[in-house]
């Protein structure tokens, strides 16, 4: 961590005044370090109390995605430990892949793995099929994972239905620490307790998130590699956080959280918390190279189970009722008597949500 960063860090933990003498002794800085690194805060939204002989105070945290903010909250051993911030990018898969290229392994290991690119903003960013994904300047999540997996190329592909778990389970935290928050403040405790418990956070398969029948989230994985050797994965993932208006042409089948809570959510704390689930996921994913210590976690998200969907590959279409996914991420549609496992296609739950 930077000086910024541990500043910035020390304030967050205490909940009191930190005297600079002791952030000076702590970094091994100056006082005028300390006093540069404060303004610098403070230039970028954070409000901090200056006091004569008791020190610093913070007091309001901005919305903000920058390293430092990041960094002084990030809760994993290992992912995420490196960021990546840029203000504005065409896409931040392609920052990823471009620095790869620039930074080669030394000694067999790859510095980057792990690396979380994230940006304000996002003028090229892509999602499935190469459709356009909108990404406006302070409104989003805009990051993407960079991974270096030990796995067979064949299985990397199942690492998107391990990022929908952790971006879902990660929003349903965020969602209910901000309803405690609300409670808390005594201010509208019915209010509070309805956040949460109305919400409907799920999964449609196999890797959209989706709220209250609307889609907040994609995601895009892609893999350079050999015919049994991966270079790199970097799943990119776009969350639409506070977004309060959408193009006419996606309307009916967008939201974001701002809309379903009412509330404006912190974008760095949801971060730290999908990084924290994906840590998590990850290394069990690692251990089995398929999904078999997560497939009763993934079912309990799955939106489509029990529910009718309609299969569309190609020219044709299947209506079947869907189960849950088999330890390789097929989605187990049964089709009268027989039960299919889906590997592609696009699936369509009826009456729930009017995207396919």
């Amino acid at each position: 961590m930077n000086p910024k960063t541990k500043i910035l860090k020390k304030l967050r933990e205490t909940k009191g005044f930190v005297s600079g003498q002791s952030l000076c002794e702590e970094l091994e800085v100056s006082r005028t370090a300390v006093w540069k690194n404060i303004n610098q805060l403070k230039e970028e939204g954070y409000e901090i109390e200056s006091v004569t002989n008791r020190g610093y105070h913070l007091n309001r945290i901005p919305d903000v995605l920058t390293k430092e903010e990041l960094e002084s909250i990030m809760l994993t051993d290992k992912l995420a430990r490196n960021i990546v911030y840029r203000e504005v990018v065409g896409s931040t898969n392609n920052e990823a892949k471009k620095y790869v290229e620039q930074h080669p392994a030394a000694n067999g290991q790859e510095s980057w793995d792990g690396t979380l690119f994230i940006a304000e903003q996002q003028n090229e960013g892509k999602g499935r099929r190469g459709r356009n994904w909108i990404s406006p300047k302070g409104s989003g999540i805009w990051m993407s994972l960079l991974l270096k997996p030990d796995i067979n190329p064949a299985n990397a592909s199942m690492l998107t239905l391990v990022s929908a778990m952790a971006i879902a389970r990660g929003i349903q935290k965020t969602v209910a620490e901000k309803s405690l928050q609300e409670e808390s403040q005594d201010t509208d405790r019915d209010h509070a307790h309805s956040v949460e418990d109305e919400m409907q956070i799920g999964i449609k398969w196999p890797n959209d998130i989706v709220v209250n029948g609307r889609k907040v989230c994609g995601i895009l994985t892609e893999m350079g590699s050999e015919m049994d050797y991966i270079n790199y994965v970097v799943v990119g993932m776009g969350i639409n956080v506070n977004t309060e208006d959408f193009p006419q042409e996606v309307k009916e089948i967008a939201t974001s959280l701002r809309l379903e809570t009412g509330e404006h959510i912190k974008r760095s704390e949801l971060v730290a918390e999908i990084m924290f689930y994906y840590e998590a996921y990850y290394r069990k994913f690692l251990k089995t190279e398929d999904l078999s210590l997560l497939i009763d976690e993934y079912n309990e998200l799955l939106i489509n189970a029990g529910r009718e969907v309609r299969v569309i590959e190609q020219d044709t279409e299947t209506v079947g009722i869907a189960g849950g996914i088999d330890k390789e991420g097929c989605l187990l549609v049964k089709c009268g008597e027989q039960t299919r496992k889906i590997r592609s296609g696009e699936v369509s739950v009826r009456g729930l949500y009017g995207y396919v």
